[in-house]
């Protein structure tokens, strides 16, 4: 497996752009020669070996079907694709098919809750179908979809986050949702619903997008109901890292599956161009990586958030490999980026586990955080939540950066 000499806790190099840092101690020396898809094979490697079979339903009583299983599914999914060693696919499959029951139902999942996070890993759903061929996974997708169908909607056709979250737009549900929904229309042969794809991101965008910032806000609440939602806007009154490494992922992934002649293709790109443009804009020009409120850098109580400085690595990345952003505008960001995410939140124990700090654990918009605080969507609210390690939301984007940048690597021009 090739190298990077020179690169990594050193000197990170995309690209033909090469970020000089401090020289690392003595003790990470041997760190600094790990390609990013090395890196990607370390956290995935330390992060099944914390886990075991604790994600499978029936191995532990936390186990659930949730996003997080997903995601995580999804970047060893790619991992194994791009390392060959199928222990990686395996896992992830193994997981995500202990839910599902043979009449296709899918265990701990109710349809009625209407929640768009569940719908993010039948994605792999739809893999499993492709590659076993068992009608029960195709039963389940099928579930999944119905909820799509069924799903409460704004006035203008907007998916609600949640039924207990009625008339609210978050810009994590666009992840949630839409990458599957065009992976289902493509595999499936619906084109409406890449129409209706497109249809969400425009919304999203139209009602979230601040351009005085370049960002976009967290939530918009159509019935301006929400104690967090300004009366005149609708929108909540900050800008989440997180939240917004949701949306800019879900609109690399959901452009995977969007037949390139749809209109809705170019609507897409001009939005992720937007969000690409944004997101440079706050990068933190000492470290490279990114705040938990992004445009607070430096504010008494804002902190360096990992899962969101992952998620804008990995989409800046692939967006460049899939010729969505110019190459020679983004590289330096992305150098940046990825070698602040070495330097400021990983840990490498004595005996080569690897580690993911700094990840907020959660945050939403509405009801009361476990000590009965408002999730009210001010600057407090963010940065009061617990900050944990090898959050999945931030361990699954950084396996996938990996994977991105080593691609970016490959494709680099030569002199």
């Amino acid at each position: 497996m090739r190298r990077w000499i020179g690169c990594a806790l050193g000197m990170m190099c995309v690209g033909g752009w090469c970020a000089a840092a401090e020289e690392p101690a003595a003790e990470l020396a041997a760190e600094r020669e790990r390609s990013p898809l090395e890196w990607s094979s370390a956290m995935a490697d330390s992060e099944i070996g914390r886990l075991g079979d604790s994600l499978e339903y029936g191995k532990s009583p936390r186990a659930k079907w949730t996003y997080t299983t997903g995601l995580l599914a999804l970047a060893l999914d790619a991992l194994s694709e791009e390392t060959d060693i199928d222990a990686y696919r395996e896992y992830g499959e193994r997981v995500i098919a202990s839910y599902v029951a043979e009449d296709g139902s899918l265990q701990t999942y109710k349809i009625e809750d209407y929640n768009i996070d569940m719908i993010n890993s039948g994605r792999i759903l739809i893999l499993l179908h492709d590659r076993v061929g068992d009608a029960k996974y195709k039963r389940a997708v099928d579930l999944l979809r119905r909820q799509l169908a069924e799903h409460p909607r704004t006035e203008d056709g907007g998916f609600w986050h949640k039924r207990r979250y009625p008339y609210q737009m978050w810009l994590d549900g666009l992840y949630m949702g839409a990458p599957f929904y065009a992976q289902y229309g493509l595999r499936y042969d619906e084109p409406a619903a890449f129409d209706d794809v497109a249809r969400q991101f425009t919304l999203m965008d139209r009602h979230a997008y601040d351009s005085d910032s370049g960002l976009h806000y967290h939530g918009w609440d159509e019935a301006r109901k929400q104690g967090w939602a300004d009366p005149e806007t609708g929108l909540s009154s900050n800008f989440w890292g997180r939240a917004v490494g949701w949306f800019s992922m879900g609109l690399v992934d959901t452009l995977d599956f969007m037949p390139p002649d749809h209109p809705g293709v170019a609507t897409l790109r001009e939005i992720l161009t937007r969000v690409a443009s944004g997101v440079v804009r706050v990068q933190d020009p000492d470290t490279g990586v990114w705040w938990q409120v992004l445009d607070q850098g430096g504010r008494e109580g804002n902190y360096l958030e990992a899962t969101a400085s992952c998620m804008f690595v990995y989409s800046l990345t692939k967006a460049v490999n899939r010729g969505y952003l110019p190459r020679e505008d983004y590289a330096g960001a992305i150098a940046r980026g990825w070698d602040g995410i070495l330097k400021e939140f990983i840990r490498v124990d004595p005996d080569g586990t690897v580690h993911l700090t700094q990840c907020c654990e959660v945050s939403g918009l509405g009801y009361t955080t476990r000590e009965g605080r408002p999730r009210d969507g001010s600057y407090g609210y963010y940065l009061s939540e617990p900050i944990v390690e090898n959050d999945h939301k931030g361990v699954g984007p950084f396996i996938l950066a990996g994977i991105e940048l080593e691609r970016l690597h490959d494709q680099a021009p030569t002199d």
